[in-house]
């Protein structure tokens, strides 16, 4: 039976292979010949969890596609339909909206570790860059996923956030109507971003993902060493064009990321049965009450992964000065390839200067989140706020400071296998 089943395969695999010659060689070269430093530790299971989050969101959410109707009248309706009607879609719908969340946890830790070993350094300014630009994306893409559940915080959120631009001088006004479509969020605002949420930014992602990898598959994976992989004379004796400090990604990687797929998806599972709003930080208990434009909520916030930037926005004064702020808090990401002097890429090998700035950006961002969470009326938060703002900028301002004097540790040859 074994012997049928492998010809048949066999079969299928050489009718494909002469239909599309040039599949084989992209599968080798992406999987099964691309060669991973053997040394990759927990950090690295968050870039192939953000694929299998990202892979949940458009299979849920083509599903709730199906039943949701993107109208100021029916929004919210539709949504409770799904929630109550529907056949599973309750788990759908929790599915989607905890994806969201953990999907941004995931980018966050991933992100993290490109900064703590160095990842962005040559000859991985481009991955940097495209990953970035992920980020942007997927910010846009859920800040138009939580409006279209038209709930209060879906609607007051939108009105604020949109009526930043207003700040712009001479165009600001203007631009705030025509991203609306009207003078407040309405049907037009709900069509425009159903249609941009469901088709057009996904796309985009997908697009800047594969962009990403291949990317990162031309100049190869970084590891905990920050140490580029060597090949040859020990290990792969047999062939010196194998890395003798890597293995090939599939079966090794792959099957150990089915350890941390499979420790991720129980977390995921305790959530989306047992507490899918996870306290107000993934659902706003607002958001399950239908938008009301003449009923404003106590404390307007958006959904805690973009509550950073909004403290930063919050604790300037003027608003204009805010909004370049809060941008300006994103656009210095892209900057770190050519910010950083360092010698060597990891932080396993930097000195005290360097480890301690990080630990403090770690500290500062984690800290905006909660007090952008807050309401924003203790006028001691908001002094917190602005010297937590102000040591964010300074750990990208003076980066090519300390950076470039910091005393380094020596890095050795070929990759170790230590934590």
């Amino acid at each position: 039976m074994s012997n049928i089943f492998t010809r048949t395969a066999n079969g299928v695999m050489d009718w494909v292979n002469a239909r599309t010659p040039g599949m084989m060689p992209a599968y080798r070269k992406h999987m099964t010949e691309y060669y991973a430093p053997k040394n990759f530790n927990l950090w690295y299971y968050f870039g192939s969890l953000a694929m299998l989050v990202l892979v949940n969101q458009i299979v849920t959410g083509i599903f709730l596609t199906m039943h949701f109707k993107p109208s100021a009248a029916e929004a919210f309706s539709s949504v409770e339909y799904i929630m109550r009607d529907v056949e599973w879609g309750w788990l759908i719908r929790y599915m989607h909206s905890t994806g969201a969340s953990l999907f941004f946890i995931v980018v966050y830790l991933h992100m993290f570790r490109g900064l703590l070993y160095g990842s962005y350094q040559k000859p991985r300014e481009l991955v940097w860059i495209l990953g970035m630009l992920i980020y942007l994306v997927l910010m846009a893409e859920a800040f138009m996923g939580y409006v279209l559940p038209w709930g209060q915080m879906s609607f007051w959120g939108a009105k604020v956030i949109i009526s930043l631009f207003g700040a712009i001088p001479y165009i600001g006004n203007g631009l705030t109507e025509w991203i609306m479509g009207d003078y407040l969020p309405g049907d037009a605002t709900l069509n425009r971003f159903f249609a941009l949420h469901v088709i057009a930014l996904p796309l985009v992602l997908l697009l800047l993902v594969v962009l990403h990898l291949g990317a990162l598959h031309e100049v190869g994976s970084n590891n905990p060493d920050g140490v580029e992989i060597k090949y040859g004379p020990k290990g792969n004796r047999w062939d010196k064009n194998k890395p003798a400090d890597g293995i090939p990604f599939h079966p090794y990687y792959t099957v150990k990321d089915l350890f941390g797929v499979g420790f991720f998806l129980t977390i995921a599972a305790f959530i989306i049965f047992f507490a899918p709003a996870f306290g107000g930080w993934f659902l706003e208990h607002d958001n399950f009450t239908e938008a009301n434009r003449l009923v404003t909520p106590e404390h307007i916030k958006p959904v805690w992964y973009y509550t950073p930037y909004y403290a930063m926005l919050r604790v300037v004064p003027h608003k204009l000065s805010g909004v370049i702020v809060m941008f300006a808090a994103i656009a210095v990401l892209f900057l770190v390839p050519w910010l950083d002097r360092a010698k060597v890429k990891s932080y396993r090998y930097r000195g005290w200067i360097s480890k301690l700035a990080l630990a403090v950006l770690a500290i500062c961002f984690v800290w905006l989140g909660k007090i952008g969470a807050g309401p924003g009326t203790d006028p001691v938060e908001t002094d917190i706020g602005r010297v937590l703002t102000f040591l964010y900028f300074v750990f990208f301002i003076t980066m090519p400071l300390w950076t470039k004097f910091d005393k380094t540790k020596p890095v050795p040859e070929r990759v170790t296998m230590h934590d």
